[in-house]
């Protein structure tokens, strides 16, 4: 099967310019993410659900946060690795600076985009896979192979330490820090319902932590709703919890797991 094949649910109308005509499809993140991509869902035919299944604490450690974020207005990192746009909302909130002399390293579009709408800017940016991953490895040839850079990580509390990690391997001095914690938000009974139902035809999943909140919440979803991760990595973690995914978006960004959505939706029509 291809990364867009999908045979799962019954058929659905299809219309020209509307190519989810009919699709209800799940959004588990509100705020201005959850917005944007309800709106682009609604411009090709679909009945948007938003239903936040995670959000998004502060530190268990502030002191560490505030310190690091002192060390970096201060000059004291070469560079300081962004891994979610949530990590910029973390920044922007503290007011935190950013020096001149100071790089900064997105992990994707969306981040970089939310980078530079915060403010800031972004001076590396995978060019093929968007995840912590890929941008361990392009690392090297985007600092012309430079060695002992001091460098800032910052993460949430349960993601995988992949970039801070690697970047120390190859001979950084990395100092890693919880930005914030990922914490799930129980769904409305009727959301539950509808999925246990099949009245979804759609899930959209978008990072692991998502994934866990679908599988805890909603599964076993049912083989009619077609479930679509933002990414390989996505994928991933999802197959690492038992969470079926049918369709992967081939670049991490809301766009490109909206395209992926639609091209499922044509190849059936």
């Amino acid at each position: 099967m291809s990364e867009f094949e999908w045979t799962g649910a019954i058929g659905l109308p299809f219309h020209d310019g509307k190519p989810l005509a009919g699709w209800r499809v799940l959004v588990p993140r509100g705020g201005p993410w959850g917005d944007g991509v309800a709106a682009a869902l609604r411009a090709r035919g679909a009945t948007p659900i938003v239903a936040p299944m995670i959000n998004f604490a502060p530190t268990d450690d502030q002191p560490a946060l505030e310190a690091a974020l002192a060390k970096l207005a201060g000059g004291g990192f070469d560079w300081v690795t962004v891994t979610s746009a949530t990590t910029v909302d973390v920044l922007a909130s503290y007011g935190a600076v950013i020096p001149a002399s100071t790089k900064v390293a997105a992990v994707g579009e969306t981040t970089a985009a939310a980078l530079v709408a915060a403010g800031y800017h972004a001076d590396i940016v995978p060019s093929e896979d968007n995840s912590a991953r890929g941008l361990l490895e392009e690392w090297e040839a985007a600092t012309e192979g430079e060695k002992g850079l001091r460098v800032l990580a910052l993460r949430s509390a349960i993601a995988k330490q992949v970039l801070s990690i690697g970047l120390a391997r190859i001979g950084h001095h990395v100092e890693a820090v919880v930005a914030y914690r990922t914490i799930g938000v129980p769904v409305a009974a009727k959301v539950i319902d509808d999925v246990r139902a099949g009245n979804v035809h759609a899930v959209l999943v978008t990072s692991g932590s998502v994934a866990e909140q679908v599988q805890q919440q909603l599964g076993p979803i049912p083989e009619s709703i077609l479930v679509a991760a933002i990414g390989p990595q996505t994928q991933r973690d999802a197959a690492q919890i038992g969470l079926r995914v049918d369709v992967i978006a081939r670049e991490r960004s809301a766009e490109s797991l909206i395209d992926a959505l639609v091209e499922a939706a044509t190849a059936r029509a």
